[in-house]
């Protein structure tokens, strides 16, 4: 399917991270959005207030996150493309609520735009600190998506690529941005609607009577209904059969979790985002994401006319993490080099992969700023001297 043609704003455009988020939302079909405002993703939903009644969607001040990550999910049941947008502490709220989602599969999109923490901490300032949290935050087995923009045009175009995954696996995909780029100001060009390719929901055409909300085929993602249309439904965070019923056993326990991992990560492959630059042939491999993936770049500039074989690896999908494409690369490396706005939580799944077969290194940062370049330098430099 392609884009709604009176919707989309096409042409080219001098506006933030945050603003191209919202104008990727409406171009990627989203009519419905709740939210709580907090800095610094308030412009998400300030434009979208302002956008939504020109398109045709709807969006509601919730009293708070908790709400807000609810009430997208009823307008997902009533047949709408959804999502809601906050920052750290706004996402510590919504984790009970990602959890149901999964359990749920249903399809919607988180927005976090990253600040630093913990609580209150810097709010207008940037960091990386919500990563883990990402994949974590809520509680049992499950797994999310999670998608990561190191500019406003790529606010824009992973913003649609958010909901293209959301309804092609029905999980929650989260989009973390962090304050600099939500901030900043780039051109963005948004192309015309009928170059723009939506993954539009795939409604089951079975009678009432023959379906049932959790039965799946080789997708492993179940077709999905809508409140009003005549079909019994039945929604709940409890352990539930093919019907949605509650089934309280280890056997469905088992069947269900299985599935709901499973369609994530073995399509790990398909959903995998990176970029590669000069990797083929590299001694050291610096891996980043957002913000902190153009900070690097003067950093490998200048190793490399000092003669080092440096290679970059940006993650735009970070979260499912590309275990087995590490693992493969920690093989042919000697050393990977990890700066991130944090103290440490994406290095850990780097090594955790390498396993042994490459050093790895951590460049941290605690958020508030990005790194001096010439820090992400001196540890490309050290890190085979002082393995």
């Amino acid at each position: 399917m392609k884009a709604e043609k009176n919707a989309v704003l096409t042409g080219a455009h001098f506006i933030d991270g945050d603003h191209a988020a919202c104008e990727g939302a409406i171009a990627a079909g989203c009519k419905f959005v709740a939210g709580y405002p907090i800095t610094p993703s308030t412009e998400v939903i300030e434009r979208i207030a302002l956008r939504f009644p020109l398109v045709g969607g709807v969006f509601i001040q919730m009293e708070d996150e908790i709400a807000s990550s609810i009430a997208i999910q009823g307008a997902v049941w009533a047949g709408k493309k959804a999502m809601t947008v906050t920052s750290g502490p706004g996402f510590s709220l919504m984790m009970e609520h990602i959890g149901y989602a999964a359990i749920t599969e249903t399809p919607c999109v988180f927005i976090n735009v990253q600040r630093s923490g913990p609580s209150t901490g810097l709010p207008t300032l940037p960091a990386q600190a919500d990563m883990m949290q990402a994949r974590w935050g809520s509680h049992g087995d499950y797994e999310v998506i999670a998608i990561v923009p190191n500019s406003p045009q790529e606010c824009f175009d992973l913003t649609i690529r958010a909901f293209n995954l959301a309804e092609e696996y029905r999980v929650p995909v989260l989009v973390m941005m962090d304050e600099c780029v939500g901030h900043m100001t780039e051109k963005v060009v948004i192309p015309e609607a009928d170059q723009i390719d939506i993954v539009e929901r795939k409604f089951t055409k079975k009678p009432p009577g023959e379906y049932k909300m959790f039965e799946t085929n080789e997708s492993m993602v179940p077709e999905m209904i809508k409140v009003g249309d005549g079909y019994r439904m039945h929604l709940t965070g409890l352990t539930h059969d093919e019907r949605g019923y509650p089934a309280m056993s280890p056997k469905v326990q088992q069947k269900m979790l299985r599935r709901l991992v499973d369609k994530i990560l073995l399509n790990e492959e398909k959903i995998r985002h990176i970029e590669e630059d000069e990797v083929e042939g590299a001694d050291i491999v610096v891996i980043s994401y957002g913000i902190t993936s153009r900070v690097v770049l003067p950093a490998i500039k200048k190793a490399r006319e000092d003669g080092l074989k440096v290679g970059h690896i940006r993650l735009l999908t970070v979260w499912p993490f590309p275990e087995a494409y590490i693992r493969d690369l920690a093989k042919r490396v000697s050393a990977f080099v990890v700066p991130e706005l944090n103290l440490g939580q994406i290095v850990h799944e780097v090594e955790r992969c390498a396993a042994g077969h490459a050093v790895t290194r951590l460049v941290p940062h605690a958020g508030g700023a990005v790194h001096e370049p010439v820090d992400i330098y001196d540890a490309i430099k050290g890190v085979l001297e002082h393995a």
